[in-house]
Order: C-alpha cells, then structure tokens, then sequence
C-alpha cells in the first residue's frame, strides 16, 4: 500500500501561518529533502516560506499560498520516491511549474493519449527516463510522437533538441525506426574559426558536438559508438543530406534558423515512408549572412496551415538551464522585442 503523506486535519484550514507534513518513511524524507537538505532550500527560495523539519515531519510557515503549494509539490516528489524513482533537481523545477498534480496518483490534468501512461508524458532510454518539466515541452513531445513532421522553435536551453533527441531513441529501441540521423547547418556563430585540422569527420564534429551530448545522455558511450560505425545513427551536417531519402529515420534537424530557404526545402523533402522528422531553432540566433533568409522563418510561414504538420513555440518561462538563462533572454527580448518575434 502507497502511503502519501497528508495535511492532518487540524492543520489543514490552519490560518496561523503554520502548516504540518507528515512522511511516514524517514529513509525516503532524507531523499525527498536532498543532500544537505538543498531541495528545501530551493523551495524556500522559490516560494518565499520557511521550512523546518522535525523527525519525520516538515512544518511550513510562511503565506498560505506558497504553503498549500509547497505541500503539494512535496507530496508530489514524495510520491514518485514511494514508486522507486529519483529526485535530481530538474525534477523539483518541473513541479513547481507544471502543478495541478492529481491527488494520489502523481499525475496531472490533461489529454490522456495511450501512448502517456496516466496522462504523464514519459520518455524511455536505454539510461534513463525523461520527462518534460513545463507544459510546452509536455505539448512539445506529444506532438513528436503523433506527427510525422513537427516544429520546435524558441530560445537557448528550453529542450528543443534534447526531447527530440530522447524521442528518437525510444522510437529506435522499441523498433519504430530503423535509425536516427541528426543533423545541423555547419554555421560558425559570429566569428571565423579558420581551416580546422583533419578529415572531414573531424571538421564537422565541433559543430554537432551538442548532438552527441545528447546521445550519450540516453545511450550508453559504447552503445552510441557502436550504432555510429553500424550507420545506425548518423550525426552529419545539413549538405551531406542532399539527394537522400530518408525513409523509416527518426530525423532531427537542429539550429534551422542558419538554413538558407533553399536548405530548408531540400531538407524537408528527404522525408520518406515511415519516418518522421523535427525541425528545432531559435529565431533570436541566426548567424547567416546579412540579406540571407532564414529558412526556418520562411518554412513556419509557408506550412504552418498544412494538417499534420505541427508547430510548438516555447518561451523563456521554458528554459530547464541554470535560472539565469531565462533571465537574459528575457533581458534581451526585452531591449529588442523584434529579436524574438
């Protein structure tokens, strides 16, 4: 039997600024607390109350609000250390975004699809087992899932490439495609970086690095080596994809604000029979030449009416990076709003 720990009755219409949780395994509280307690830390930090822990029990204080919400967000994390999973601290920034979470079962509302079990939104890897932490990146992944060509557009370090990424895997491992091709335009970002020294491999590899970032985050290394040399996965850049079919591929086009329109179309027509495709960028990020059309803004205007084409834009309250990123996007948007338009 699941036990989950409870506001007692006499505290829970408490108005003295005071409020009680009580856990009933200390060994799973010492998780749900996080090393050196840093979980409450961040939690006091985040919604502006106090938190004090006796044994097995953790008082709140503060505003009612930020009370009710923390309690919510506990129970929801322990929760998920009763059904053997671990807390990082991605996962308490995903709770207090996302929220609305339904009492007892650890899910939360929204359109159940089979493919999400309980209404949660899940990706399976070989080395873990990711989860979208805001709603757009939950809408983000369903889309990849349900279309055969879908778009992510939006700003630095909101999960763009790393969901599409992770749902590449699942779709590889569970046999829904036969490979995973990934790939990028070979664009410096402002500034000339010279003759780099080796073969071709080696010229191409600093631009797709955050590709094999990726990989190794959701495969083991051997495992993305081996699949590399068998051409199951193929990382290369945009031009090498011209005069292909790409068919039963997961494929992943990432950074396709530095695709010309020309680019951008070759690129789209290589998809093949069972295959799917995403398309990721920042408009805000185009490193072109001046006068030179971004694909990705020419694409989003001339396919966003065609059915089972999907478009999800994610914003700065979307960003999983360190909480300073969002903040300088926002600092930019804000000294130029055309930037991110």
């Amino acid at each position: 039997m699941v036990l989950t720990p409870t506001l007692p009755p006499e505290t829970a219409a408490d108005t003295s600024g005071e409020s009680l949780l009580e856990f009933p395994d200390n060994f799973l509280l010492i998780d749900l607390c996080g090393e050196y307690d840093r979980n409450l830390s961040d939690l006091e930090n985040r919604l502006g109350l106090q938190i004090v822990r006796r044994g097995n029990q953790l008082v709140l204080l503060g505003d009612a609000d930020a009370r009710a919400r923390a309690a919510e967000v506990l129970q929801s994390l322990y929760t998920r250390l009763e059904q053997g999973r671990g807390i990082e601290p991605a996962d308490l920034d995903r709770e207090l975004r996302m929220g609305n979470t339904d009492k007892g079962t650890g899910t939360r509302d929204g359109d159940q699809m089979e493919l999400f079990k309980g209404g949660t939104v899940e990706i399976k890897t070989r080395k873990k087992l990711v989860e979208p932490r805001t709603d757009a990146q939950k809408a983000y992944v369903r889309s990849l899932f349900k279309n055969e060509l879908a778009f992510g557009i939006g700003p630095a370090g909101t999960g763009k490439t790393y969901l599409a990424v992770a749902v590449g895997v699942n779709m590889l491992i569970t046999g829904n495609v036969d490979k995973i091709i990934l790939s990028r335009p070979a664009v410096e970002a402002g500034e000339k970086l010279g003759y780099l020294p080796g073969d071709m491999k080696d010229k191409v590899d600093p631009y797709m690095q955050p590709l094999y970032d990726a990989l190794n985050d959701f495969l083991p290394g051997k495992q993305v080596t081996k699949l590399i040399e068998e051409k199951t996965i193929e990382i290369a850049p945009l031009a090498f994809m011209r005069g292909r079919t790409l068919a039963n591929a997961f494929v992943v086009l990432d950074e396709a604000q530095n695709a010309t329109s020309m680019q951008m179309k070759m690129f789209l027509t290589r998809l093949g029979e069972g295959s799917r495709m995403v398309i990721t960028g920042d408009r805000s990020q185009v490193d072109l030449p001046r006068g030179v059309t971004s694909g990705l803004r020419d694409a989003e205007r001339l396919l966003s009416g065609i059915p089972k084409i999907s478009f999800n834009y994610f914003s700065s309250k979307d960003v999983v990076r360190h909480p300073l990123v969002a903040a300088i996007i926002e600092a930019y948007d804000a000294d130029d709003p055309a930037r991110g338009a």
